[in-house]
């Protein structure tokens, strides 16, 4: 008997991430192609549970990386095309019943650039702001507070 794993993704900058929900996995294994995710394994079930996925883009395969924990495996699936959002996981229309857009991490990401340069512009501002205020203030009073005590 073999199922698929519920998978959760989502897509940043750089780099589109896959979440392989399988608690407790054993022989896990997963073939990243520039075009195709293979992953299997077995639960704590021993059920084999098997996922491919024919990504929307490329991807760079000795960029990607997984890591496993308890309860899921992670793929992080390098784009060929850095900067360039993914509107989906892969390029069938329809979407397997098993896959879902992982709305906790989902961003608009487009924009987020530009919030960043923003923040970088006020700093700038503000450091500028403080050079060349003039000499310090004098410390003159801070000689009669050692004379009270």
């Amino acid at each position: 008997m073999r199922q698929q794993a519920k998978t959760l993704w989502y897509d940043r900058p750089k780099y589109v991430y896959l979440e392989f929900c399988v608690e407790n996995s054993q022989n896990v294994k997963v073939d990243i192609t520039k075009e195709k995710v293979i992953f299997s394994c077995l639960n704590e079930d021993n059920i084999q549970i098997y996922n491919e996925i024919q990504l929307y883009d490329a991807v760079q395969p000795l960029d990607s990386r997984e890591k496993r924990s308890d309860r899921s495996i992670t793929c992080f699936l390098r784009k060929l095309k850095e900067k360039v959002a993914w509107p989906r996981i892969t390029k069938e229309n329809h979407k397997p019943a098993w896959l879902f857009v992982d709305f906790d991490n989902w961003r608009d990401w487009d924009a987020e650039e530009e919030g960043e340069m923003a923040v970088a512009e006020h700093y700038l501002d503000l450091i500028n702001s403080c050079k060349d205020k003039g000499a310090p203030p004098s410390m003159d009073d801070l000689d009669d507070l050692d004379d009270d005590m």
